[in-house]
């Protein structure tokens, strides 16, 4: 018997990174695809097709990341290539530098799992490439994709293999549970590129089971894998082990057990964000509200006097704007040029220190004014818009912003609450205010919650939302709470520039009223 029940796999893996150059390696596919086996080079060949129509699906997303670091690896060095191996394998070691690594493919899968959990959504659903909302859920449809792209068995099974090192049995059992339905369907039909079967998918969801409290259906699923493979010892040993704790604990053969979703400590709001997020930003109380209106707007500067800025008032308190087109086209695809090539995933202040985080999920770069005359353009336009000093040290460079597939930054404040925070290095104050210009559209999701505010602001492609983060006293608006949502479809691309307490003096004067 042995004393604990053994489980499949290791734990564990490393941080996620994204994969920023999907389609670089595109023109090289053709050549090596010619090598492999025709039933695996027909499905790309397809995969590819839909891509060209629909590449803001992030059930598409995920495959094809999954394809190009997994399922080629496997077919490369199988036996059914054996007849080419070695052109094969030469052709994948000239592209295999720009294609994703492992930790790019959890990132993906855990992309899913965000995606899921967010806008509520049913595994089952997604599994067909449906978007609808879980059960008990009274919340508008979110996305309708322009063609249906379901998953693999296969598929299924790594975003529940991700879960389940992570120990997180409530995803783990979701996704497994839909790998081994669809692996059940077309057993005996193996596939070179998978990496799992219908025995791993058993063997995972069986002792996800157990670790729920379900042993009669670890058992169950068990006994389901000794079938298939009755030579399994430490499989055959699990049997025994929960007969045996079935014997001993007989309530627990019918006993229902809840899964709950995965502890977030450091986010306490998990509940009202994500609420905030399936809205999409609707806000229907707003046109109620007389003081909120749109205005063209030239804060008496006379850059703005033949050009005014569109303004659209979203709340009095916290004072949050939008300005509409306060960029073109042809400028945020140069801001976006410029970044690119520079992008290096997001970090976020931690105590003395700056690191990666879970929570922050993007890439980012920081772009000086002579990188570009579009950017000397645009700061000048800034300095107008708000009237405020922006010239370094007083103002941070302009920070360009990435999230792509499932990308998100959890509920946080703009400016320092610490006098310890990397923030202060600048030594020019606390951060005064934060103009975000969104370069992008997306499809579905994306939008910037403001938490205790209770409001959402959708995406407006070209248009700057601007909030003040601190009182006029010196002493941060707990209001300005606020969260990227997760983007669900689509790729995002945001400019932010924060400005300082310094430098501003005689441009925002200060006030002993707490609540100006």
């Amino acid at each position: 018997g042995g004393a604990a029940v053994l489980q499949p796999g290791p734990a564990g893996g490393p941080d996620e990174r994204f994969l920023w150059a999907l389609w670089a390696t595109s023109g090289q596919w053709a050549g090596l695809a010619q090598l492999m086996p025709s039933r695996f080079y027909n499905k790309v060949q397809d995969l590819h097709h839909r891509a060209g129509a629909s590449t803001a699906n992030p059930l598409l997303a995920y495959t094809l990341i999954k394809r190009l670091q997994s399922d080629w690896l496997n077919v490369v060095y199988s036996t059914e290539a054996s007849e080419n191996t070695q052109a094969l394998k030469n052709g994948y070691k000239k592209v295999e530098k720009d294609l994703p690594l492992f930790e790019d493919l959890q990132g993906a899968a855990r992309a899913l799992m965000r995606l899921q959990d967010v806008y509520a959504l049913n595994v089952k659903g997604l599994v067909k490439g449906v978007f609808q909302r879980a059960s008990g859920t009274d919340l508008p449809e979110i996305y309708s994709p322009g063609q249906l792209f379901s998953l693999s068995a296969d598929d299924c099974f790594l975003v529940g293999k991700v879960a389940y090192d992570m120990e997180d049995y409530y995803h783990s059992i979701a996704w497994l549970e839909e790998a081994v339905s669809l692996f059940r369907l077309s057993y005996g039909d193996w596939n070179t590129e998978d990496e799992g079967s219908l025995e791993d998918a058993l063997d995972h969801l069986a002792f996800s089971y157990f670790k729920a409290g379900n042993i009669s259906y670890a058992l169950s699923l068990s006994r389901e894998f000794l079938r298939y493979d009755p030579t399994n010892r430490r499989v055959a040993r699990n049997v025994l082990k929960y007969e045996r704790l079935l014997v001993e604990h007989p309530e627990s053969a019918t006993a229902e057990v809840g899964l709950q979703r995965p502890n977030v400590t450091h986010l306490q709001t998990r509940d009202l964000y994500e609420e905030l997020c399936q809205t999409l930003g609707s806000q229907p109380t707003q046109y109620q509200i007389p003081a909120l209106h749109c205005s063209y707007e030239t804060n008496d500067s006379p850059y703005l006097i033949l050009q005014p800025v569109k303004r659209e008032l979203i709340r009095l308190q916290p004072f949050v704007a939008l300005y509409h087109d306060f960029v073109s086209d042809l400028e945020a695809e140069k801001i976006k040029g410029l970044a690119a090539p520079w992008l290096q995933r997001s970090v976020v202040a931690s105590g003395e220190k700056q690191q990666k985080a879970e929570y922050r999920i993007s890439k980012s770069a920081w772009l000086k004014d002579t990188v570009d005359p579009v950017i000397v353009s645009l700061d000048r336009r800034l300095a107008a818009l708000t009237g405020l000093n922006i010239r370094p040290p007083y103002a941070e460079y302009l920070q360009v912003v990435n999230y792509g597939l499932g990308g998100h930054y959890e509920p946080h404040f703009d400016h320092a609450t610490s006098k310890t925070s990397p923030l202060y290095r600048m030594k020019s104050g606390n951060r005064l205010a934060t103009v975000m210009v969104y370069l992008s559209s997306v499809e579905a999701g994306g939008s910037t919650a403001f938490i205790y505010a209770n409001f959402s602001v959708p995406v407006v492609k070209n248009a700057a939302l601007f909030w003040w983060n601190l009182h006029r006293n010196g002493t941060g608006n707990g209001d300005t709470l606020h969260a990227g949502c997760p983007v669900l479809a689509g790729n995002k691309w945001v400019a932010n520039k924060w400005i300082h307490e310094h430098g501003q003096e005689f441009r925002r004067r200060c006030s002993p009223n707490p609540e100006d």
